[in-house]
């Protein structure tokens, strides 16, 4: 079946209209930027396939530039959990910063090995890429680890956070991960013409990790609007 862009490019407008709003609203302004930076690379990504589509022969470095920007989502991912807890974590940071140290080298990696990442062939909605294995299994547990990461320490932070609103902030990035996480991967185990598609399903599967990152920027900016509003004064007696 032919490549159709359409869906990509909805969902990557979608998902840069969302990160611009977050920008320009109130909020913890770390927590909004981390958001919006996910939204943003979510976007990217999508655009690349495009890209990467319209003429798969001619791609060149595309796929690698793909993978590329993909690889900080679960780190950014597990920065945004740590800045969300309340008290904070020294633990949780440390996870993101450590997330973000391996990703730091896997990117120098996927830019200096020009075999990382190649398409193959898209077909409806999503692209197929040739990796050189076995040294992909080590991206591969590196994502792993990253997403299982994201929904241990979002359900973690979602029970144990004392603040009630965080709480239900990092509900959002729980049910988010898992709303994409596990639909990608049943897709890609079940449905044939989508096996050895995971990450260009995986993808088109966040735009339910977007929406309640959405979800979770309305919550934000309602309780900053909230807390900026002046109490109301008692009335004399």
């Amino acid at each position: 079946m032919e490549y159709s862009p359409i869906l990509a490019i909805a969902t990557a407008l979608f998902e840069v209209a969302v990160a611009a709003w977050a920008l320009w609203g109130p909020g913890d302004r770390s927590v909004v930027r981390t958001t919006a930076a996910i939204l943003l690379l979510l976007a990217g990504y999508q655009i690349m396939e495009v890209a990467i589509c319209a003429n798969v022969d001619a791609s060149g470095a595309l796929p690698r530039l793909a993978f590329l920007d993909v690889t900080w989502l679960p780190p950014l991912g597990l920065v945004l959990i740590a800045q969300l807890h309340r008290p904070r974590s020294r633990l949780l940071h440390a996870a993101g910063r450590s997330m973000l140290a391996a990703a730091l080298g896997i990117a120098f990696w996927i830019v200096l090995d020009s075999s990382f990442a190649t398409a193959s062939v898209c077909s409806a909605v999503y692209a197929r890429y040739t990796h050189a294995m076995p040294r992909f299994t080590i991206y591969a547990g590196f994502y792993w680890i990253g997403l299982a990461g994201m929904v241990a320490l979002s359900g973690y932070g979602a029970r144990a956070s004392a603040d009630p609103h965080r709480r239900r902030l990092l509900v959002q990035v729980l049910l988010g991960t898992l709303g994409f996480v596990v639909p990608a991967a049943v897709t890609s185990w079940f449905i044939p013409a989508a096996r050895g598609a995971l990450p260009s399903v995986m993808c088109h599967f966040a735009l339910i990790l977007a929406v309640f990152l959405a979800r979770l920027i309305v919550l934000e900016r309602r309780q900053a609007k909230g807390e900026e509003s002046p109490a109301p004064a008692h009335e004399p007696a």
